[in-house]
């Protein structure tokens, strides 16, 4: 598993995607920084969080669109399921490794954070710490997503389509939940990733909503590893 994950972090750093997925949420981030806090002379960096962890339902399916696609392309996904590596741990090297550029995506908001202590802000570090714990956990569950949807075809493009229609379902479900109340409401709100993690922005630190996101993220990548071993099985 530790050589798929060093293998699939080289990949992605010897091709431009890592650059590209970084590179345009440190830009778009940065505009919603700089217009929405800086402008405004407001401290509070959870404000930002709520307003760029829509960003991800873009750019999680591009940083995931070819880590099981390419395999699969190329015929070395054959090697891989025949490798004595389980295929629980194929997947989840190649997991951790979307979700380390993930986490070095992530490491430049802390950029924002120095900057408004350079001008004099005091951020309450209950919400910042929670702020930041739900931003990486919900990451988490979009990358599993991805990787999931890139599972399920050879075509890069096709597989983050797939994977940007589930997060942009997962996005609407609360709005849609608020729409048609009762019992259906109470069911949508079990998938509802958005609403547990305004809660952990706000400084709420509810150790179920720690252990959904979890258990969400361990639902899609058993899923993956299904998808994987039933085609393993139908090839002979």
């Amino acid at each position: 598993m530790l050589a798929i994950w060093k293998r699939e972090v080289q990949a992605y750093f010897y091709q431009p995607i890592a650059y590209i997925v970084i590179g345009l949420f440190f830009l778009i981030s940065s505009i919603y920084f700089t217009f929405g806090m800086v402008a405004s002379q407001y401290a509070q960096l959870n404000v930002l969080f709520s307003s760029i962890i829509f960003i991800l339902t873009f750019v999680c399916p591009i940083l995931t669109m070819r880590i099981l696609t390419e395999d699969r392309k190329n015929g070395t996904e054959v090697l891989l399921v025949t490798s004595p590596v389980d295929v629980y741990q194929i997947v989840l090297g190649k997991f951790l490794a979307a979700f380390t550029v993930f986490l070095v995506m992530f490491a430049s908001t802390f950029i924002y954070l120095a900057i408004v202590y350079i001008l004099g802000g005091k951020p309450e570090i209950p919400r910042l710490i929670g702020g930041y714990v739900g931003f990486l956990l919900v990451g988490a569950c979009y990358v599993a997503i991805g990787v999931f949807a890139s599972s399920l075809t050879e075509n890069q493009i096709v597989a983050a389509i797939i994977s940007f229609a589930i997060l942009l379902l997962i996005n609407i479900i609360d709005p849609i939940a608020s729409f048609v109340g009762g019992f259906t409401a109470k069911v949508l709100d079990m998938f509802s990733l958005l609403s547990r993690y305004e809660d952990l922005n706000n400084g709420i630190f509810d150790i179920t909503s720690i252990i959904y996101y979890l258990s969400f993220t361990a639902v899609f990548l058993f899923l993956t590893t299904r998808v994987i071993d039933k085609r393993r099985w139908s090839q002979g």
